[in-house]
């Protein structure tokens, strides 16, 4: 579970570095932009869900 969680950081951090590179690669690429933004998104709410399904299931413990 925690292999899962560090992974889905790591596409997350991925994504918003394409994105900042699209931002800074000219307006005109402001698709791909928009696209890592959802995935990073996405991303982000299936980290928070592998979070609570980790800590419900006892595999992560709050500090």
């Amino acid at each position: 579970m925690k292999e899962l969680i560090v992974l889905t950081i790591i596409c997350i951090v991925i994504s918003l570095g394409h994105a900042m590179f699209s931002m800074v690669s000219g307006p005109t690429d402001s698709k791909a932009m928009v696209k890592a933004l959802t995935v990073r998104v996405a991303l982000s709410v299936a980290l928070f869900a592998f979070l609570m399904i980790g800590w419900y299931m006892g595999a992560l413990k709050p500090h």
